[in-house]
């Protein structure tokens, strides 16, 4: 239904058009909607699909015109999120750690051909999880969503990845890596409401010496402009204050998000260790997306994606190290008309790291234990 709404809202679903794409493997046969119409949503429809006028969930999803979808594969330990907009989108990516793992990201460049976006993509599985764009790529083309060539359209789908082989889940998956098929999955599980924690690309993710996530936070600026985040949160880093139970989190914490923190008790104990102390390389990252529905150029767009990255610093120590991949995103929907002043655009990128910095701290206050991986709240 969730599905079926968005793509009839979509600018380029212009026609009926029906589409079946299966890929049996173990997370099940996978199937596009068919006979998607464009037409106004129904009242049922309505219900299940709240503008943006709704009451703020404390999700990117608040910003208008966001939708997100996740999908996990539970014995593998692994999962997709996808972040899809109802037209193409404004997009640019910030790359600070010393080991990411990225797919189409050199086109988000101000200077590149291609301005606009279909989705942006992340994914457990290291290097396999790259293939979950290829399962977003094919739902979008039969939507008649991408960049025009021709009579040819080519969804333009930019992603990240993180490490999560080695979290016990069974990697043994032969020939053929579950991702495509959790992409696919993801994009028919498309709603502006979703869970954190243990879903989606946060399925598998550790932070530090505990749990990881997903997690997700917004916020609307004095002058209507709305910001949100989504992260998976899969840091070498420990989000933990150490020689403490408080995350680092803590001082931007809205509305009890993860558990009225409140300061540390105590002092940091520096002499504690912290983080995960035999990091491995490529093993770990912080992945996510920040978005608006400001009116940005490509420009501004990767100044917000830069500023958005002291949340992660904020939020992790030690963070954007050898061992991690942190990547960051910026899109902007343009629901709000205005064009956006230097001024502005700095208050934007302050409040996305402020929202980065809160998804984490949710995240990982979210996130339940799995196997034998501890969990920040019962540990």
């Amino acid at each position: 239904m969730n599905a079926k709404f968005w793509l009839s809202r979509s600018a380029f679903a212009t026609k009926p058009w029906r589409a079946s794409i299966a890929t049996p493997n173990r997370c099940g046969s996978v199937r596009i909607p068919a006979g998607c119409v464009r037409h106004p949503p129904t009242s049922s429809t309505s219900a299940t699909a709240p503008s943006a006028a709704s009451e703020r969930r404390n999700l990117i999803s608040d910003v208008d015109g966001i939708w997100v979808g996740n999908a996990e594969d539970a014995r593998a330990r692994s999962g997709v999120t996808v972040v899809l907009a109802e037209e193409p989108f404004v997009a640019a990516v910030d790359v600070r750690g010393g080991a990411p793992g990225t797919r189409e990201t050199d086109l988000l460049a101000p200077t590149s051909l291609v301005q606009r976006v279909d989705a942006i993509v992340l994914s457990g599985g290291s290097a396999f999880g790259l293939e979950a764009a290829s399962g977003v790529s094919s739902w979008l083309l039969a939507a008649g969503r991408g960049f025009p060539v021709g009579p040819v359209r080519v969804p333009i789908v930019s992603g990240a990845i993180l490490f999560d082989l080695l979290n016990g889940g069974d990697k043994a998956w032969g020939a053929e890596a579950p991702y495509r098929a959790l992409g696919l999955r993801a994009c028919e599980a498309i709603s502006r409401d979703f869970a954190v924690g243990n879903t989606g690309a946060g399925l598998g993710a550790v932070a530090g010496e505990v749990k990881g996530g997903l997690g997700s936070a917004s916020v609307t600026l004095p002058n209507g402009i709305v910001v949100g985040a989504l992260v998976a949160a899969n840091a070498v880093g420990s989000p933990i204050i150490p020689g403490t139970r408080t995350l680092w989190a803590w001082a931007v914490e809205q509305d009890g998000e993860f558990g009225n923190q409140g300061p540390p008790r105590a002092m940091p104990d520096w002499t504690l260790p912290y983080g995960k102390q035999s990091p491995k390389p490529a093993a770990n990252t912080t992945i996510g997306v920040v978005a608006t529905n400001a009116t940005l150029t490509p420009a501004q767009a990767q100044r917000v994606a830069l500023m958005a990255h002291d949340g992660i610093a904020r939020a992790v120590r030690p963070a954007h190290s050898p061992f991690d991949g942190d990547t960051l995103f910026a899109l902007a929907t343009g629901r709000n008309p205005r064009l956006v002043e230097a001024a502005e655009l700095s208050q934007i990128g302050d409040a996305a790291a402020n929202c980065v910095e809160r998804a984490i701290g949710r995240a990982v206050y979210s996130a339940e234990p799995l196997g034998d991986i501890p969990a920040f709240r019962t540990r």
